[in-house]
């Protein structure tokens, strides 16, 4: 028997929309640009308050 095709959804897209990757300079760069801070400020911030971008952003005072 054939296995049925899963869905595909943009789950995984908005997810990572929504968060500041610890690891990947690129989104700590930009979240520093958008904001006006440092992206060491921006480090700082996403080990304090976790990796979302919601807070993150609140807490840089977007």
């Amino acid at each position: 028997m054939a296995t049925p095709k899963k869905k595909k959804t943009a789950r995984g897209r908005k997810q990572d929309r929504a968060r500041v990757a610890k690891g990947q300079d690129y989104e700590v760069r930009y979240e520093a640009k958008k904001t006006g801070r440092s992206a060491s400020a921006v480090k700082k911030v996403v080990k304090k308050v976790g990796n979302s971008r919601k807070r993150v952003e609140k807490r840089l005072g977007r």
